[in-house]
């Protein structure tokens, strides 16, 4: 008998059927997506609150439904059903659209801000209430970044909700935006002191380590402005250090960190795309120690200029720090730091960029106790690890190998631990 093989194509896998409570989400997060952008027009300059809660009030309740209707039925942890073959999440038409819709925005906030002068109505009412004056283009931004972290943090929570420490890990860097970086710097401006965040700090938070910054803080009347100056310092040289010996890297980046934050929320759908390329890693390397590199020397030269009293480089020190705000702080890690999440993973600004993962890095690969190790005979090279590792790390050649793994650009996020079928990865302080 002759055997006949007929060959059949492998085809996508099918989208899951949308239920009614979904489509109720869907609805609720378009018409208030379609009532904001009306707004942009100033049809509802006059009703700036029912204008809020018709557009991101809105929007709001139907991304929890939405979340909570996705979410209901599905057993904790990540799935590879159809992740690959998903149009959104796999670099498909709707990734590229949602991707152009975010940097269109950061475009928007950064240089053509008088476009969303309509819109920042929206959130005039919550600016009233929680600052005593009405809103800009900042708090804007801060109210939609930290309803995203907040929501999709919602969904992370139970998505993960098996493992007890993405459990805290999320919760704690949704905590730290809502507290850090949306209240707490609100308050401040409500009882007329200096905005601060205080879970940014040199480098990252750049300038607040410039002669004139760290100088205006140390000598200003209030105490808790003197406060800000000494939190800064120790918190750059006394407790960074400190924490990334005992922990690593994952305890500002993975747990406290805003943009980490954003990353390991809104971003988490999209950590399957990071490049894990050599070539890639080759960049990486050069790029984010080069932007570390540009911040000490900008720094240095402010300190030098204010010692000399502006005579050995005059206006040319804060040329530096001018161009590193435009090139680095915007366009770097706003346009393509969020803008390119779904095109090149959630952590392109951190793994790129951000040099406060590059100072990081250095004390976790040389000084630090943390590293995740291996069990190289359980390892059964499925590549879950290396898939879905947010940094572009190859997890698998480690775990094969039997090696630990002690990269300077490994966040600490535990993933690829929670994604192995056999237990071979384990976070450890050794």
């Amino acid at each position: 008998m002759n055997l006949i093989q007929i060959a059949i194509p492998i085809q996508a896998e099918p989208e899951a059927s949308i239920g009614l409570q979904e489509k109720i989400g869907f609805a609720m997060l378009t018409f208030g997506i379609v009532v904001l952008v009306i707004g942009a027009t100033g049809l509802f300059n006059s009703i700036p609150l029912l204008y809020g809660l018709a557009s991101i009030g809105m929007s709001v309740v139907g991304g929890f439904v939405v979340t909570a209707a996705q979410l209901r039925d599905k057993l904790p942890g990540i799935k590879n059903d159809g992740i690959m073959f998903s149009k959104l999440k796999r670099r498909g038409l709707a990734g590229w659209v949602l991707g152009v819709a975010f940097t269109g925005f950061y475009v928007l906030l950064y240089w053509y801000p008088a476009a969303l002068t309509h819109v920042i109505h929206s959130v005039d009412t919550l600016s009233l209430l929680m600052r005593n004056k009405p809103a800009d283009q900042w708090f804007l931004y801060g109210t939609f970044y930290t309803a995203a972290v907040i929501i999709m943090g919602i969904r992370t929570i139970a998505k993960y909700r098996n493992s007890k420490y993405q459990l805290y890990r999320t919760i704690s860097v949704v905590t730290a935006q809502l507290l850090f970086a949306f209240i707490i710097p609100a308050m401040l401006i409500f009882f007329n002191s200096k905005e601060f965040y205080f879970h940014y700090f040199w480098p990252l938070k750049y300038d607040v380590l410039f002669p004139s910054t760290l100088k205006g803080l140390l000598a200003s009347n209030s105490n808790l402005v003197v406060f800000m100056g000494f939190w800064s310092v120790a918190m750059t040289f006394v407790a960074t250090p400190f924490l990334t010996y005992y922990l690593g890297k994952r305890w500002y980046c993975s747990w406290v960190c805003g943009c980490g934050g954003l990353a390991e929320t809104v971003g988490d759908p999209f950590r399957q795309n990071s490049d894990k390329s050599l070539a890639a890693w080759k960049v990486e390397r050069w790029m984010v120690h080069g932007v570390l590199v540009f911040v000490i020397l900008t720094t240095s030269l402010l300190w030098i200029n204010s010692a000399y009293q502006g005579e050995v480089l005059g206006e040319w020190s804060y040329t530096f720090s001018k161009a590193y705000g435009f090139y680095i702080g915007a366009l770097f890690s706003g346009v393509a730091g969020v803008g390119f999440y779904p095109i090149l993973g959630s952590r392109v600004w951190c793994r790129f960029g951000c040099p406060m993962a590059a100072y990081l890095g250095l004390l976790q690969r040389f000084f630090s106790k943390f590293r995740i190790t291996t069990n190289g005979g359980q390892c059964i090279s499925c590549g879950n690890c290396s898939t879905y590792c947010e940094m572009g790390i190859d997890v698998r050649a480690y775990a094969q190998r039997g090696e630990d793994i002690k990269r300077a650009s490994c966040v600490g996020c535990g993933v690829c631990a929670e994604v192995c079928p056999r237990g071979v990865l384990k976070l450890e302080n050794k």
